[in-house]
């Protein structure tokens, strides 16, 4: 498929071709508020598709049971840092609002009203659907009025020696205060009756459960009758907690969970970021509680007492049936030994071309390398560097590093490099939420094997995904380049679909280099000839490119795939687009503030979001340029953070067969009639499903077969 007949050949299931606004269409405001999604309410959308997931039977069962998790974990960081976000403006008198125009107070009632109904739908999920299907598979959680007397003496005997030892009560009188606890962990609160050692009668107390502690506990097979039998630590404290209390009647035990606010604020005019950045990692753990998680059968009147304590409201509790952390049932992947209700596993494709070959800088200089993750390895980048770090005639290497993960090759590889002698500098993103402290080390770890480490540039993030490798060639200086749309984190280059470019171009070359001096030096903007690169010029090339589209009426045809899209401008421009005609198909994972499907204002805009086995993470803006396409990657969504207050990079593809596949990768995202999901011009959002007669088309399957079986 060539780029000309790409655009003409793609059709979108149910949805018609672009036309021209008529003249009688009726006149609309595109700055007008209705015209608006709330960024909160659609984040909390994008993760109400991930729970769905778990009621999808083309998926594994553990896998199901995995996306119920990841809903809980992807809810956690949504009240750590959004909902917190918005309970800061409120305390400090500091309310913003967005396009939409709802205010926090109200935002906040909405958020509540919505999150308490996903919420309510995820337990019963995992209790009336998920639980009785792993018990026809013979993976059975063991409630305690199900223990044998073999299990129960088993748990027993692990309680003895694994949880008492390490579990710490905490009475509750004047000399001893409510604890402070830690975000998000697990914790009883306990019901006393009685007088202990000091004949003190507290009448309650809190047991904080060590994070050390597993969730899950997997019972031996010799106390059972086949199959996978796991029991919650939960359950185990809930029949032990007398032995914690010796003397005391026990009256009630119940377990809760305290989320607090978790980002973390740090001055533009500081000395010393990481300093600074070490300190307030300490006080994250223990920010203002945002939400309290209670076992639904917890009497009112200490529900009440946590909610003082915490400093919250009715609006901010969750009773719910079950385990108050659900995103630690994750483990069950792990502690039964089930690949028959897994995804099955794959091998990642390597290229023909570099596949084995110890000079993966004579098939660059042939022809770049285009991979997308993780249908190909994310192998070839590190083999990149590896080589660079052992070639005598390389000289010089800089990266940029936002998350890497533990243990990383990359990480090796730059080590490598500068102890044997070369100009390393790695450009570290300190603040890469949640990944901080891990960066912290990562920095130390640089610094001692001889890495120029620097932190970037205070008060802008840098989210660019960056390599230059610099060698001797003919007696010259030659630059290669790799430049994504992910992290160099092998692990999420697993689970996350991204591209990757190896290029020895000039001109990117050339640009990638001044990009580098402007992180590393001082200095005014450099002029670069062919990347776009935020806070400087993407923003305003993006709009631009948009409008010229726009000039080609009918004619024109615009595709973003991105993980959001909140900045108003870049929405205006799109707005602007299609009352001029253009076909504007947008894949956006997450949140999504543009209202499509408006008349007169947003009718040949299609939005729609892919939610299936791999995380859908490649940034891609395509323009079809009156016949003469253009195609990007890039590290940036389409958002303010990423836009104006980052530093990223959009870099072309170039290269005509490089540039068809990323389109054809994209067709095929447009045609996915089983993952994908549509958004509605009243914010709801319906899943695709084949019509009558239609053959069921999944993309990241369609991807996974293509790429791993050349």
């Amino acid at each position: 498929m060539t780029m000309e007949t790409a655009n003409a050949e793609k059709t979108v299931p149910g949805t018609a071709g672009a036309s021209a606004v008529e003249s009688e269409s009726p006149v609309v405001d595109p700055t007008a508020n209705e015209n608006y999604f709330n960024r909160e309410l659609s984040h909390l959308q994008f993760n109400y598709r991930v729970l769905q997931q778990a009621l999808d039977p083309s998926h594994p069962l553990i896998n199901r049971l995995i996306f119920c998790c990841i809903f809980s974990s992807n809810m956690d960081e949504f009240f750590e840092i959004r909902v917190a976000g918005l309970r800061q403006q409120m305390k400090y008198g500091r309310e913003s609002v967005g396009p939409d125009g709802i205010l926090p107070t109200q935002l906040l009632t909405d958020i509540s009203q919505v999150a308490h109904q996903y919420i309510e739908e995820q337990y019963d999920i995992l209790n009336n659907v998920l639980i009785p299907e792993m018990e026809k598979e013979n993976i059975r959680f063991v409630r305690r009025r199900e223990w044998t007397p073999a299990q129960a003496e088993w748990v027993r005997t692990y309680f003895e020696e694994e949880i008492l030892p390490v579990v710490n009560p905490i009475g509750l009188d004047p000399s001893h205060p409510f604890p402070r606890l830690v975000n998000k962990s697990l914790n009883f609160i306990v019901e006393l009756d009685g007088k202990d050692a000091f004949g003190r009668e507290t009448g309650m107390a809190i047991v904080p459960a060590p994070k050390s502690l597993p969730r899950l506990v997997r019972l031996p097979d010799e106390v059972c009758d086949g199959g996978d039998n796991l029991v919650f630590l939960s359950s185990m404290i809930h029949a032990h907690a007398d032995e914690l209390f010796p003397g005391m009647e026990i009256k009630g035990c119940y377990q809760f969970r305290l989320t607090r606010n978790a980002d973390l604020v740090l001055e533009d005019d500081l000395e010393d970021l990481a300093s600074a950045l070490r300190g307030e990692l300490l006080s994250r753990r223990f920010g203002d509680g945002v939400r309290l998680e209670v076992a639904d059968n917890c009497p009112d009147e200490l529900i009440q007492f946590l909610l003082r304590e915490f400093g919250l409201s009715e609006r901010d509790l969750y009773q719910v049936h079950g385990p108050v952390n659900l995103t630690r049932l994750m483990a069950v992947g792990s502690l039964v030994d089930r690949p028959d209700l897994l995804y099955p596993g794959f091998s990642p494709a390597v290229p023909k071309k570099i596949r084995n070959n110890e000079d993966i800088f004579g098939v660059i200089r042939q022809k770049p390398i285009l991979l997308h993750h993780p249908y190909e390895s994310f192998t070839p980048v590190i083999d990149f560097l590896r080589q660079a770090a052992k070639d005598p005639n390389v000289l010089a290497i800089r990266q940029t590093l936002y998350r890497t993960g533990t243990g990383s090759e990359i990480v090796e590889a730059l080590m490598d490099a500068a102890r044997r002698g070369k100009e390393v500098t790695a450009v570290i993103e300190l603040r890469a939420r949640f990944d901080e402290a891990e960066n912290l080390e990562l920095a130390s770890r640089l610094q001692e094997a001889g890495v120029v480490v620097v932190y970037g540039v205070v008060g802008f993030k840098t989210h660019a995904k960056m390599i230059m490798v610099v060698r001797r060639e003919d007696g010259r200086l030659k630059r290669y380049v790799h430049l994504g749309t992910g992290n160099y984190h092998a692990g999420n280059a697993r689970l996350y679909t991204d591209y990757s470019l190896l290029s020895c171009d000039d001109a990117l070359g050339d640009d990638v280099n001044k990009l580098f001096q402007q992180l590393t030096g001082m200095g005014k903007v450099l002029k670069i000839k062919k990347l776009f690169h935020a806070p400087f010029t993407l923003h305003k090339r993006l709009i631009e490119m948009i409008d010229r589209e726009a000039s080609y009426g009918d004619k024109g045809h615009i595709i973003f795939k991105i993980n959001a899209l909140t900045e108003p401008e870049v929405m205006l421009a799109l707005y602007r687009a299609s009352q001029a005609g253009v076909r504007v198909d947008l894949i956006i994972r997450g949140i999504c503030c543009l209202r499509p499907g408006v008349p007169g204002l947003s009718e040949n805009i299609h939005v729609r979001s892919i939610i299936g086995r791999f995380l859908e993470h490649t940034r891609v803006y395509y323009f079809g340029n009156n016949g003469k396409p253009e195609i990007y990657g890039s590290s940036a969504d389409g958002m303010v953070r990423n836009l104006i207050n980052r530093v990223e990079v959009a870099f072309p593809v170039d290269d005509k067969s490089l540039a068809e596949r990323m389109i054809s990768d994209l067709n095929a995202y447009l045609t996915d009639n089983c993952q994908s999901w549509e958004l509605q011009t009243d914010g709801s959002y319906v899943q695709n499903h084949p019509a009558e007669g239609e053959e069921r088309f999944v993309a990241q399957q369609a991807l996974l077969e293509g790429l791993i079986n050349k």
